[in-house]
């Protein structure tokens, strides 16, 4: 990605300003987030009979960094290059789309949206570019043209904003283009500022759900029909409303569940969702990570920045034609020796791949320990050091990203010499040297959690490499899951496929990765109870999972109290022109 130049003191001045009036906005935003109560009753397929009808507060979320850019995909094409720089996101209860909720934006952030939003604009404006994108032709380049401009921009606006402009919006956004234009004599130049303008706008950058009066519960407040549509797309194709979505939303269908029922198999069907399951996994999986991830290249000189984006494009390829493609059992990601391989990967996994470039689908043999994703480059190279493996890291990993169990953090004054020492001449192997480790009282709990587990994928090196021996001394991957034996990474795959936590914690996530939060006390009686039974019973299909969510009343429910909602940190709002705009 491009770095972005140095800001002048100008822009640095407007982006302070931008932050002052993105954090007035959250702050006058939470004025929706109260008093609401549960929409209507409803017979779709989620309901939720028997429970409580309390929900949980709206949220406001920053787009993440993979929204944002399929947001620029889906709307202009996937040619555009932003040529900035993004804010890491925030990981909160395991997901980034719920610490999406939890972040602003800071001063240095927002310039690089100020950046981003220039070259977009730029690059929709231009000559090789507009006659596709702007739909609309000037009277006369050299001079502003107000119908023209309205037209696209109430075009574009809609799916920027995820709703219509208002009419405010949209006459500021005309102005704008129509003095710009005006300054510089040039109809696409206005155009582009206003463009601009709206890319960086707090309306587009965060998602904002807003309430309405239910009129089915007077009194009450729903999520309004747009917040609906947002939460649909972003959920099931991580992605902002198509014209069919915003359509439905218009005419009100989201409000009866018959509407929202066509609209989730529609989006269900579409080649989207694959989109859609790819981002959720990588979140789960927590595959940014490996924007970080780094390996000692004299002890592995394989091991590049191409074979890590190889190692997890392996995993999420088998994941989404598992699961969407095939419309497999969830359980068998971790048993499956069907997977997808570059020749890279090949050399990496010591296995033929015949196809010079590219991907070719592939299946170990049934003699390999190379048995479901636990065992893909992805997650041991991930969870391991740069210079050795971790049985720890990767049974803290596979507990608290698969089972939803909170691993705690080691002492500050823990001691970690004899483990790594790997040239020890008395403790050849990884087990042997957290043996002698976990022998002191502080560290035995949690190491009781982790390395049973972990040392099960001690075959593998911090690459992914397969092995036998450490030091010369057959390694030792037997172990136990929570009261299950197994002899190696196969067995740990046939434990985790079996245990009940592993579907408990997927549709546990999954709601919270569509809704934004964790879920209230209520949602997880419904989760617990009622959705992981029919999970079950639909055979631990994925796509079936995502419908029953989207097409339930809890997922839409609201119902905050002041505990629910965290106080915004209060900033005083100037008016704001980007430097797009100036």
């Amino acid at each position: 990605m491009i770095e972005a130049p140095e800001m002048s003191a100008k822009a640095t001045q407007s982006s302070r300003k931008l932050f002052c009036l993105v954090a007035a906005i959250i702050v006058f935003g939470s004025g929706f987030l109260a008093g609401c109560n549960p929409i209507g009753p409803s017979s779709s397929p989620g309901v939720s009979e028997g429970f409580s009808d309390a929900g949980g507060p709206p949220v406001m979320r920053r787009l993440t960094r993979s929204q944002f850019e399929q947001v620029i995909t889906d709307i202009f094409g996937s040619t555009i290059e932003l040529g900035g720089r993004f804010e890491p996101d925030q990981r909160e209860n395991g997901l980034l789309a719920v610490g999406a909720g939890k972040v602003s934006v800071t001063t240095s952030g927002l310039q690089q949206y100020d950046v981003m939003a220039r070259n977009v604009a730029a690059q929709v404006t231009s000559e090789d570019r507009r006659e596709t994108l702007i739909g609309c032709v000037p009277k006369d380049i050299t001079s502003r043209d107000e119908a023209c401009a309205k037209q696209f921009l109430s075009e574009v606006g809609r799916l920027l904003y995820r709703r219509p402009l208002t009419e405010e919006e949209l006459k500021v956004r005309v102005q704008n283009a129509n003095a710009a234009a005006d300054k510089f004599g040039n109809f696409y130049d206005g155009l582009e500022m206003s463009i601009a303008g709206m890319l960086i706008a707090p309306q587009f950058i965060f998602r904002q759900e807003t309430s309405e009066p239910d009129p089915d519960n007077p009194g009450a407040l729903r999520l309004d029909s747009f917040s609906k549509a947002s939460r649909l797309s972003f959920f099931l194709w991580n992605a902002a409303p198509d014209d069919q979505l915003l359509n439905a939303a218009m005419h009100g269908e989201l409000h009866d569940d018959r509407g929202v029922a066509r609209q989730v198999e529609r989006m269900v069907a579409s080649p989207k969702l694959k989109t859609g399951v790819r981002a959720f996994f990588s979140d789960l999986l927590e595959f940014d990570k490996f924007d970080e991830l780094s390996k000692d290249a004299e002890i592995f000189p394989k091991f590049n920045f191409i074979a890590a984006e190889d190692a997890k494009e392996q995993t999420l390829r088998t994941t989404v034609d598992h699961l969407v493609t095939k419309d497999g059992d969830y359980r068998d990601l971790f048993t499956t020796r069907k997977t997808y391989l570059t020749r890279l990967l090949g050399a990496l996994y010591r296995v033929p791949v015949v196809s010079p470039d590219g991907w070719q689908e592939f299946e170990f043999p049934q003699d390999s320990q190379q048995a479901g994703i636990l065992t893909h480059a992805s997650f041991v190279a991930l969870h391991s050091h740069p210079g050795r493996t971790s049985p720890t890291l990767r049974g803290k990993a596979l507990r608290e990203i698969l089972l939803c169990q909170k691993v705690p953090d080691p002492p500050g004054n823990v001691d970690f010499n004899i483990v790594q020492d790997t040239a020890n001449p008395d403790f050849k192997t990884v087990r042997q040297r957290l043996e002698a480790h976990a022998s002191e009282p502080m560290c035995v709990g949690c190491h009781k959690i982790t390395d049973p587990i972990g040392l099960a994928l001690e075959s593998f090196d911090t690459i992914g490499g397969f092995r036998t021996t450490e030091n010369g001394a057959p390694i030792n991957t037997s172990g136990e899951l929570d009261g299950k034996a197994f002899e190696d990474a196969q067995g740990l795959g046939e434990a985790i496929h079996d245990h009940p936590g592993i579907s408990a914690c997927l549709v546990n996530r999954v709601f919270s990765y569509g809704v934004g939060r964790s879920p209230t006390k209520s949602e997880k009686e419904w989760l617990d109870i009622y959705l992981q039974s029919i999970f079950a019973e639909d055979g631990y299909r994925f796509p079936q999972l995502l419908e029953r969510i989207a097409v339930s009343n809890t997922f839409f429910r609201i119902a905050p109290t002041e505990a629910d909602l965290d106080e915004p940190e209060i900033a005083s709002a100037e008016n704001f022109k980007p430097e797009s705009e100036q």
